[in-house]
């Protein structure tokens, strides 16, 4: 059994504790992993300070090649890094692979990033009297970047959240989810080869709880981001002040089906969006609102493609499904349903537990108070509800404390721009499932979904400092 340790300026540096990783499908011990504690953060916030007083100084080019090789590396190990993620994730080494090469798009669109950090120019001569002066915008970096990242996509959303920072200059400390830390430090040694100064990476792996405070309210960090769970965004940005802050938290995404659309066309695509990673994903499409006309036989497709998944070992092949990343959160999933059902909700197929985690799960006849509907289940349940009218239906897609994506399914241009223009949410896909992303786009949410925007140049401006300069020509 492997044994992982801190990365801390550059070098593997032994923890006073560890913990026991597990395989999230087998229970079975997997690694060793160091456990950082409070002196350990604060040394790696110390040493990435000191690395960016160097770091900064890179040119825009240097920035760039150094994130270009980091992409060769990766993709040169792009089947270990795959393996990685099936063995602490329990990520069905299909949807692994895809990962891997989302993973290297990100870090290639932050390689080009780093070439076109611009301004502006400002008229200054647009004021009364201000004729002889020249005035212009800039982006410098930040400083210490504190990262934090959760399990579901262990080596993308990290990418988002390094890729960006290492374009313009920053540096990271980055803490990565407990579960899955093992493709987070496999990068060290990565970024290390492609000549990633050295602490301008720390790596700290432990407890987010005994971790996240030292971490996030050291004054030698500039910006905190965070992605995971409303309660944990909510006490960060409680006590972060001033810094810089992105919080990508929760969801439970919506779609609407429209009357006029070929169902036997979208329906692989949006069984897709339901139950890839078992549910496991921030905008995963959890609520469907079909229209009346074609409400029973959208539900008799729906469950008719759902079986047809294959559930089973991550490592596989042939799964579309694995295990969920705890027992314990299948358990609470499973009391999610077993509450419905009791509510009156109807499981059209699934419902009972597999291995570690639970058979995608498709219900009816559920109702907007119950837990599967409005809160965000993370686990592979969909719930597939009726409207009459597209002003119901954006009514009911809204009824959420949450809004990060929605989509739409629709012929008409007319009910695409009004749900465009009406649904609460940081996006809007029209004719794809809210589970649409691609990683050069704006993401990020409104109500309790989030604060900031991700996507390589949207994190930039919130990993940045706008700077004002002005010349005057005559003495």
């Amino acid at each position: 059994m492997e044994t992982w340790k801190l990365w801390i300026n550059g070098e593997w540096k032994e923890a006073a504790r560890t913990y026991e990783l597990k395989s999230p499908y087998s229970q079975e011990a997997i690694a060793t992993v160091a456990k950082a504690d409070e002196e350990d953060v604060k040394q790696a916030i110390e040493g990435a300070h000191e690395a960016f007083l160097e770091f900064r100084k890179w040119p825009a080019y240097e920035r760039a090649e150094l994130l270009y090789r980091a992409v060769d590396l990766i993709e040169a190990r792009k089947e270990e890094l795959a393996q990685l993620l099936v063995k602490e994730a329990g990520k069905p080494i299909k949807t692994a692979r895809g990962e891997i090469d989302r993973t290297i798009a990100t870090y290639q669109f932050s390689a080009e990033a780093a070439k076109s950090l611009s301004g502006e120019t400002v008229p200054m001569d647009a004021a009364p009297g201000v004729t002889d002066r020249i005035g212009w915008t800039k982006r410098e970096a930040l400083g210490v970047v504190a990262a934090i990242t959760p399990f579901n996509f262990p080596s993308n959303l990290v990418a988002h959240k390094l890729g960006p920072a290492f374009a313009v200059g920053n540096t990271v400390v980055l803490k990565p989810a407990t579960q899955t830390p093992l493709s987070s430090l496999a990068l060290a040694e990565i970024f290390k080869e492609a000549g990633l100064p050295d602490g301008a990476l720390q790596i700290v792996t432990g407890s987010g709880s005994e971790l996240s405070d030292p971490l996030i309210t050291n004054d030698l960090v500039k910006k905190v981001t965070f992605t995971g769970s409303v309660p944990v965004g909510l006490d960060i940005k409680s006590k972060v002040g001033l810094k810089k802050l992105t919080l990508e938290l929760g969801s439970n995404s919506a779609l609407i089906v429209e009357p006029d659309v070929p169902l036997e066309k979208i329906m692989p695509r949006a069984v897709t969006g339901a139950f890839g990673f078992a549910g496991q994903v921030c905008i995963s499409l959890q609520r469907v609102y079909v229209h009346d006309d074609i409400y029973d036989e959208f539900v008799d497709q729906f469950v008719a493609e759902t079986e047809k998944l294959q559930v089973g070992d991550p490592a596989d092949e042939s799964t579309d499904v694995g295990s969920m990343i705890h027992p314990g959160e299948a358990d609470r999933a499973m009391e999610w349903i077993e509450e419905a059902k009791k509510a009156g909700a109807t499981v059209r197929t699934g419902g009972g537990r597999v291995q570690n985690g639970i058979a995608p799960t498709v219900m009816t006849d559920v109702t907007p108070d119950m837990n599967v509907v409005c809160m965000e289940v993370f686990a592979p349940i969909v719930t597939i509800m009726k409207y009459s009218d597209l002003d119901e239906a954006i009514d009911l897609v809204n009824d959420s404390e949450y809004g990060l994506n929605a989509g739409i399914y629709t012929r008409d241009i007319e009910s695409a721009m009004k749900a465009a223009d009406e649904i609460e949410a940081g996006a809007v896909i029209i004719n794809d499932i809210p589970t649409f992303r691609v990683d050069n786009m704006p993401y990020g949410g409104v109500k309790m979904s989030g604060y900031g925007r991700e996507g390589v140049k949207y994190a930039i401006d919130g990993m940045t400092e706008l700077k004002f300069i002005t010349v005057k020509t005559t003495f």
